[in-house]
């Protein structure tokens, strides 16, 4: 089992709150609107990480990000671009088993013809009065201590599957601790 952290719309803001919820994990993906490139700096220093740019992503460091990322996590494959809306792929077809999202800021997770959706929100500065979000992901059995997030954040765990093929999203609040 691999543990993924999951965040998006950080807008130039790397909470302390977000790193915590990140301690641990197998591997990172940020689904763009990163703001600042520190902030994949500071990201590197805890797991390997998989970004994409997106609309607010401007400069050298952002010119050198994909647009799309395809990130093999044990046997299965998630597929990771900013903005929903401008996927041109199948990812049923394609063979994906998560499509991962941002910009919206809105937190959502469901799975549609064996494909799970994720969008964990936003982590970064408050948008109109959307929650302040991310989430860990955790790909197929076992479990173990990463695939727990600190006891004083509000969690929402959703579980797609089983066996090699279970996705277990946890949808963390950053904001109202325990």
């Amino acid at each position: 089992m691999k543990t993924v952290g999951v965040i998006s719309d950080t807008h130039g803001l790397l909470r302390p709150e977000a790193l915590e919820v990140l301690e641990g994990v197998d591997l990172i993906v940020h689904a763009g609107d990163i703001g600042v490139p520190t902030i994949l700096d500071s990201l590197r220093q805890l797991a390997p990480v998989f970004a994409v740019s997106g609309n607010v992503d401007r400069g050298p460091w952002a010119h050198a990000l994909p647009g799309t990322e395809v990130v093999a996590v044990d046997d299965q494959l998630v597929y990771v671009l900013h903005d929903l809306q401008q996927m041109v792929v199948d990812p049923t077809t394609a063979g994906f088993r998560v499509v991962i999202s941002g910009h919206s800021h809105v937190p959502k997770v469901e799975e549609t013809r064996g494909v799970v959706y994720l969008n964990p929100g936003s982590a970064g500065p408050r948008r109109l009065r959307l929650p302040i979000s991310m989430a860990r992901m955790m790909v197929g059995v076992g479990r173990g201590a990463s695939d727990r997030p600190p006891k004083q954040w509000p969690v929402q765990t959703f579980t797609f599957g089983d066996g090699a093929k279970r996705i277990e999203v946890q949808m963390i609040s950053l904001e109202d601790r325990g």
